[in-house]
């Protein structure tokens, strides 16, 4: 007869190495994400808003 407890204990110890180990690569990426420098933005103007500008 199968050892059904022995069967759910290891797919459990199974699930929360799993989930221990999806929780650390999610914290090493916000920490990645937090410690990254902030990015330089540029604003653009569409390009009728430019022709327009010129006319004047």
């Amino acid at each position: 007869m199968p050892d059904y407890k022995e069967m759910y204990l290891t797919m459990v110890r199974a699930s929360e190495d799993a989930i221990s180990c999806l929780t650390a690569a999610q914290k090493k990426c916000e920490e990645l994400y937090i410690s990254s420098p902030e990015p330089e933005l540029t604003v653009l103007t569409p390009d009728f808003q430019r022709d327009t500008k010129k006319d004047s």
